[in-house]
């Protein structure tokens, strides 16, 4: 049997003793919507887990570095906005590896084949043999195994 996590809710008045802040203000950051508590039934805030890391953040910019309303709400709309950037600049990313490693697998296929077609082109060519003083040297094409080729690339 497994036993499930419950999420954890906290009311205003707890929430308010843990940051040494007066419900007021608390009210007011979520007038202002900088927090958005969800309400039971009764309407009374039930504040989650990332309602307090949120209220938190809050707190520190206006409490800590002394951040008006107006510039927090500025900073946690561009956090946001940073956020689904970079998510989005990491599925290009991702896409563009695939697209790059799939056009590699091409050009290593490319590059087997054309050895191949070298290789037999060159079996099926004689070369003419030149009556020289020197012996003939082997070309190292005539013993090589192209099946088992592998072509690595450095990857920076």
């Amino acid at each position: 049997m497994r036993v499930k996590k419950r999420k954890g809710f906290f009311s205003i008045s707890a929430v308010a003793e843990m940051f040494s802040i007066h419900q007021q203000t608390i009210r007011l950051y979520e007038k202002e919507g900088l927090i958005n508590p969800k309400r039971s039934e009764g309407n009374t805030r039930l504040f989650s887990e990332e309602d307090i890391q949120r209220l938190e953040e809050v707190i520190h910019l206006t409490h800590q570095l002394g951040i008006n309303l107006a510039g927090v709400q500025m900073i946690l709309k561009l956090k946001k906005q940073l956020t689904r950037m970079q998510k989005d600049m990491n599925k290009m990313f991702e896409q563009t590896q695939e697209q790059l490693d799939q056009e590699t697998e091409i050009s290593k296929q490319s590059v087997k084949e054309s050895a191949k077609q070298l290789i037999t082109l060159k079996q099926q060519t004689p070369v003419p043999h030149v009556a020289t003083d020197k012996p003939r040297r082997s070309n190292p094409l005539d013993t090589m195994d192209l099946e088992n080729w592998e072509i690595e690339y450095d990857q920076d």
